[in-house]
């Protein structure tokens, strides 16, 4: 199949927070430099205007974009410091937060609010409106942006990354070619940056063949399943009230979260970590008995809901982050690892690891010089960056909580007091699908039944309906991007063993146990698939493996 080709000189892969500040950061080093070479301020000559590249797989840009989000801005006043006048669209300052603890029917506010939780000084915003902001900025400085750009594969010479392979159009869901087949892109670079989220496509790739993760600890995933609401009355925007208890209890690591807005908007959500021990667990029937108690529900009263979504998050930390650099390749963001999880912030790093790449990128540009020995610059530049000193104070967070609420209580409050350590550094970790229990281990008994909740259509949904709030859709006829390695295992051993768990985890009804041939067997709703990746991260067997859809498909978030 013959294939058009693209070069450029740096390929930014997802437009999100780190990939889209890496190219507007770089963008500025090269003008910067440019100028000084012009003025003879500096020696050396000019570089001829690098072409920058950003794709991203949804329809628009923000459309996959999710995040809570309270937002440092520490990252953003650097970034803008070479752009006058050009300020985040953040929402609003925080003018209260605060640690609410639940009981099933109570809720207690508390007197302290922890540290890592005080949030004044900090802003609620929308991700999908900051990153359409970066982009549009990003585009005003001459960087090319392009969504419904599906990166599939990396693209090698020898051990050198050389750029990507777009995904293929027009296929249908046999894999015979329909009369619109359009064979994807190959886009051919000197530099290319993984900015692409948690469990990304290609920093999986390159994490193997790359041996990335040698000598890391193993990455812990959360779930984040969110809804935002229109209140019925006068909401006061700035708000940030994050909450312990209900319906999780101290079994499970997580905790919910609510933040106002302008506009009388409400976000809220709940996070669950993914290595919890029960197969039955669903995050978003947890999010949805959240919104039952009193507290919550007083909220909403009257209010509807405008939008769902759900996304994977790195909590692992410093600790579970691969090595950021390989033979022409960079990695970024999420995709990195950077999120502070005792903080639940991450933009603000996502930011500062772009800004830390582009003057990587920047550097081996002018030596021409794309090799590890000049990217390993950018893990350096990182070590000695506030970035790596705030993930080193909680280096050893997330991992206590493996061994239960209450000990993992005890161990933060030691590590508060050691600048991260704790009685053991580094803390032991384990792949969250490990410690997925199988269903008569658990309960202990042999007839095991999932609860079942009742959805009333007005405070609580069933996931059909929250995954039509989030605008999800994707061709129907185009092959499955959800791979499954092997259905006997999934229709056999998993349904004895785990009770087909992918019915519960995923927070959007794409894994479905019908009757085929008089006996229960798995079916694919792909269709409704939110990107979370949940899937390809808790699986018990990790014979699921998620990859890119057809570009544009997917949720198309609006200001989560």
């Amino acid at each position: 199949m013959e294939r058009e080709k693209l070069e450029v000189d740096v390929l930014f892969v997802g437009a999100g927070p780190a990939s889209l500040a890496s190219a507007l950061h770089l963008s500025r080093l090269i003008r910067e430099h440019n100028e000084a070479v012009s003025s003879g301020a500096k020696s050396g000559g000019k570089l001829s205007d690098p072409t920058l590249l950003v794709i991203e797989k949804g329809r628009e840009i923000g459309s996959h974009a999710l995040s809570g989000a309270v937002i440092d801005p520490r990252a953003f006043d650097e970034l803008l410091e070479g752009f006058d006048g050009e300020e985040p669209p953040y929402d609003s300052p925080v003018d209260d937060d605060a640690l609410y603890i639940l009981s099933k029917n109570k809720s207690f506010r508390s007197p302290v609010t922890p540290p890592p939780l005080r949030n004044h000084g900090y802003y609620v915003a929308s991700l999908g409106k900051i990153v359409k902001w970066l982009a549009a900025l990003c585009e005003k400085n001459g960087i090319d942006v392009y969504p419904e750009f599906p990166a599939v594969e990396l693209l090698y010479e020898g051990d050198s990354v050389v750029g990507v392979r777009m995904g293929d159009k027009g296929i249908d869901k046999n894999g015979n070619p329909k009369p619109n087949v359009e064979p994807g892109m190959d886009v051919l670079a000197k530099l290319t940056v993984l900015g692409e989220g948690p469990r990304g496509t290609l920093a999986l790739q390159a994490e193997r063949r790359f041996r990335l993760n040698e000598g890391r600890h193993p990455q812990i995933y959360a779930i984040g399943v969110k809804e935002i609401w229109r209140a019925a009355r006068e909401v006061q925007p700035g708000a940030v009230y994050h909450t312990l208890g209900f319906p999780l209890g101290t079994q499970d690591f997580g905790g919910g979260f609510v933040y106002t807005m302008k506009d009388n908007l409400i976000d809220l959500g709940i996070v669950v970590g993914l290595d919890y021990e029960n197969p039955r667990l669903d995050g978003h029937q947890i999010f949805q008995q959240f919104k039952t108690h009193p507290f919550i529900r007083e909220m909403l009263k009257g209010g509807e809901v405008l939008s769902y979504g759900a996304k994977a998050i790195p909590e692992g930390g410093y600790y579970s982050m691969p090595r950021l650099y390989a033979d022409g390749l960079l990695i970024v963001g999420d995709s990195g690892g950077f999120l502070n999880v005792q903080r639940l912030k991450g933009i603000h790093l996502a930011v500062k690891s772009g800004m830390l790449a582009a003057e990587t990128l920047f550097e081996a540009l002018l030596q021409e010089d794309y090799s590890p020995a000049v990217l390993q610059g950018y893990a350096d530049r990182f070590e000695k960056s506030w970035a790596k000193k705030e993930l080193w104070g909680v280096r050893n967070f997330r991992q206590a909580f493996q061994s239960g609420f209450w000990s993992g209580m005890f161990h933060a409050g030691l590590q508060f007091l050691t600048n991260g350590r704790g009685i053991k550094d580094p803390f032991p970790t384990l792949p969250g699908h490990t410690r997925m229990k199988p269903l008569k281990e658990y309960f202990r008994e042999s007839d095991v039944k999932p609860e079942k909740m009742a959805f009333d259509g007005q405070l609580t949904f069933d996931k059909l309906t929250d995954v039509y709030f989030s605008n999800t859709a994707h061709e129907e006829d185009q092959p499955c991007h959800l791979k499954i390695l092997d259905f006997d295992i999934c229709n056999n051993r998993c349904s004895n063993e785990y009770g087909n768990p992918c019915q519960h985890f995923c927070p959007a009804h794409v894994y479905e146990m019908v009757e085929q041939d008089n006996q229960l067997g798995l079916q694919l709703n792909f269709s409704n698939c939110v990107h979370c990746k949940t899937c390809d991260i808790m699986d018990p067997y990790q014979i699921i493996v998620w990859t890119p859809p057809e570009g544009g498909g997917g949720p198309d978030y609006k200001n989560m």
